[in-house]
């Protein structure tokens, strides 16, 4: 008996040491040459444990024997295997990414306090614009002009002081002044395979970094496979009647690829919880070519085109509408990978883009009293070139240097009809300057160093100069005249800078990081000239003098991994110094319908010193294989210490929960949104309080082979009549003066053949 007792002990015992953490060691070669390659990330699935291979690529990592691991590198394509001593991995080459930025497999390439969204089940729901596909992350609102014109706010941050651009730098700009078109519009929200965000100054590399880091990742299935392929996809909505239609054809092989995308989206007004219809159609008329060219395994060039018409397009909160809106973005990628020992890669980039937009008021109420005509056009021209170098496994320096060339033009033709409530014999028309030929240019330079500073800590730094230069060649004078009767061009330097440390052992990650982002002030900010631009009714004035604001932000992050559980968090300051905001100044009255209220002009100004401060924290259970349940909530407050009151327009306390279920051929989801009543608000901005809402969505989706996919939706399930805080339109807007509803229930579904 003994001896079976003992038997059996030590049979534990053997189990028990198989079962725990240990150091596993391997090495990584390519597939067809047999090369060591160096600097491969190794990460266990389960403990999210990190290793990088050295020179002769290999590479020690604790884990379990039998665990599975992903490996990843920027020249191989990512594969997962169960680890197991002294073992040989052959990876394969794969074609070089370029659209990317946040590269989270590897502790020497990812950047602090970043994450990556993917969420497809979205894409049933037919998203008006992608400004629709932020609505459920967390920390982010949305901020929009009408159903077409939506785009992300982030905590605080909103419009420019979010950097938001396409595959890694490019960027189409808002030719109107009211952001009627902003970013978010230019491109097929289906072409989005994923979001990479940045949640503050926590980089330098990407461009002027005040708020954050927004990059939309368009597909790229090169990666996958060779020959031709392609797809055919559509969807309906009933609260609408919206129509989206698209297509894409991929041909692709070792040297050479070209990849074709186009959408035809047809939306009516849709109708809120009690069935007030909405003015929110539109159509549009998408179309991108990407050619690719490789001319050796370590390098790729590839030229981007894409084009977007927009028309007949209603904007409830706003006083015109959009005739047209049509836009271009032509650009050039290149990138070496393994140029020397000492330099890991070299990449380049340029992109023009320009926009074509006019706005009228015909059809508006207010037509019969004036009808106002106004073309306007932006053009932007940008590039940006990095050099990685790499001097030992345990560091990285990325410099370069980035520019971004902006020129807007565009006046407001107004033919006044009545005066004093009386109608003209003879109509009089009126030349508004809106832009003022306004030039803006940004040429940055930047370095930014990662050191693995121990076994399980990761060191990063770095600093980036801005020179800025500004002019308007076509100056109205009753704006010169407000400013002492002259503006000059203007140039200043702004200075950024960041630092972090990031800690990842056994399924823990904690991130402490340390950034200061300056921005210069936009276009609008300093030059526009008794223009509607805000959420609001009132004329807005630029100042030509404002200074740069300066975001001085701490963050301090948490993710936490055991077993089925996965917990996070974070918490983070913000410190800002003049900080850019309107404010109602009774010394500069209304100029256009000037006995209209509000009788007075809003004027972008500095204030000394503003802060925010904010929360967030999320909890997810893995229960079963194929039952998941999510929750997050976040929660920003920010003060305008200058007048002792909040900041205006900071998104509400919010909440998303949900529960995924997923089969090998079939999903489904059902998610809850929850918005906190909004009464922290700014008496100066003339701000309005706004109630709170919760909405519930229900989605499920079929593939019943991998070439064949169908998804249906049911949104806002209750029918809940409810408006977003940052949404609020004009009096002229017909039945919905002072707010944006949002749509009540919708049915939808959405097809998608591939071939």
């Amino acid at each position: 008996m003994k001896n079976v007792l003992l038997n059996c002990l030590v049979m534990l015992i053997v189990a028990s040491s198989y079962a725990q953490s240990t150091k596993i060691k391997g090495k990584i070669v390519d597939s067809e040459s047999g090369k060591k390659i160096e600097n491969v990330a190794i990460k266990a699935v389960d403990s999210k444990e990190f290793a990088v291979s050295n020179k002769e690529g290999e590479f020690t990592i604790i884990a379990k024997v039998g665990d599975f691991a992903e490996v990843s590198h920027i020249g191989y394509k990512t594969v997962i295997f169960k680890l197991q001593n002294q073992q040989v991995v052959k990876l394969e080459l794969a074609q070089i990414n370029l659209n990317e930025i946040v590269v989270s497999a590897n502790p020497l390439q990812d950047i602090s306090q970043s994450t990556v969204i993917n969420d497809a089940t979205k894409r049933i729901s037919q998203p008006r614009s992608v400004g629709d596909l932020f609505k459920d992350i967390k920390g982010f609102g949305i901020v929009k002009k009408g159903a077409y014109a939506s785009e992300p706010v982030f905590r605080t941050f909103k419009y420019e002081q979010l950097n938001i651009q396409y595959d890694g730098g490019m960027k189409i700009l808002n030719a109107c002044p009211n952001r009627m078109d902003p970013i978010t519009t230019h491109i097929i929200p289906e072409e989005v395979e994923k979001i990479e965000i940045v949640k503050g100054p926590f980089t330098v590399r990407f461009g002027q970094n005040f708020g954050g880091i927004i990059n939309l990742v368009l597909k790229n299935p090169t990666k996958d496979q060779f020959g031709f392929h392609g797809s055919v996809e559509g969807g309906y909505e009933s609260n609408g009647n919206n129509l989206v239609t698209g297509a894409s054809m991929l041909y692709a092989n070792e040297k050479f690829d070209v990849n074709v995308n186009g959408s035809y989206r047809d939306f009516g007004n849709y109708k809120d919880g009690d069935g007030v219809e909405v003015p929110s159609s539109f159509t549009t008329t998408d179309y991108s070519i990407k050619v690719g060219f490789n001319p050796t395994e370590k390098q790729r060039l590839q030229l981007s085109w894409r084009q977007s018409f927009g028309k007949d397009i209603d904007h409830a909160g706003l006083p015109m509408d959009s005739p047209f809106d049509d836009s271009f973005l032509v650009g050039l990628d290149y990138k070496f990978n393994d140029v020397s020992e000492k330099i890991e890669s070299f990449s380049a980039k340029i992109f023009h883009s320009y926009v074509d937009h006019l706005m009228t008021n015909e059809g508006r109420p207010n037509s019969l009293m004036v009808e106002s005509v106004s073309p306007v056009e932006v053009w932007l021209y940008g590039g940006k070139a990095e050099v990685v170098f790499k001097s030992s496994g345990n560091s990285r320096v990325y410099a370069g240097v980035d520019a971004n060339l902006i020129n807007r033009k565009g006046d407001r033709t107004r033919v006044v009809k009545m005066m004093n409530g009386m109608m003209l014999p003879t109509p009089m028309a009126f030349v508004d300057k809106i832009w003022q030929d306004a030039n803006l240019n940004d040429i940055g330079l930047f370095v930014e160093g990662k050191f693995k500073i121990a076994d399980f800590t990761t060191l990063t730094t770095g600093v980036r100069s801005d020179f800025i230069s500004s002019s308007i060649d076509d100056v109205a004078a009753d704006f010169e005249s407000l400013y002492g009767g002259e503006i000059n061009d203007a140039s200043e330097t702004n200075i950024s800078a960041n630092a972090s440390l990031k800690f990842q052992k056994n399924g823990f990650q904690a991130q402490l990081a340390f950034g200061r982002g300056v921005r210069t002030a936009s276009m609008v900010e300093r030059y526009i000239n008794h223009f509607n631009v805000g959420v609001d009714p009132y004329e807005y004035v630029g100042n030509p003098n404002l200074k740069p604001e300066v975001n001085n932000q701490i963050e301090l992050s948490f993710t936490k991994k055991m077993g089925s559980i996965e917990i996070g968090g974070a918490v983070f300051h913000s410190f800002f110094r003049d900080y850019i905001t309107a404010f109602v100044n009774t010394d500069i009255p209304r100029k256009f319908m000037a006995t209209t209220p509000p009788i007075y002009t809003k004027q972008f100004v500095n204030i000394d010193k503003a802060e925010q401060t904010g929360v967030e924290f999320s909890f997810n259970v893995q229960a079963s294989e194929k039952v998941k349940f999510t929750s997050d909530v976040s929660y920003t407050q920010a003060k305008n210490l200058d007048f002792n009151e909040p900041l205006a327009q900071v998104p509400p306390f919010m909440a998303n929960l949900g529960i995924q279920f997923k089969e090998d051929k079939y999903w489904a989801s059902l998610n809850s949104r929850l918005v906190a009543m909004q009464s922290r608000i700014s008496t100066t901005f003339k701000e309005q309080e706004t109630p709170g809402f919760g909405t519930l969505d229900f989605r499920i989706g079929f593939e019943p082979s991998n070439k064949f996919s169908i998804g249906a939706a049911v949104l806002n399930i209750f029918d809940t009549t409810y408006y977003e805080h940052l949404n609020f339109s004009y009096a002229n807007s017909n039945t919905l003066a002072g707010k944006i509803y949002e749509p009540g229930r919708n049915f939808t579904t959405y097809i998608k053949y591939k071939f």
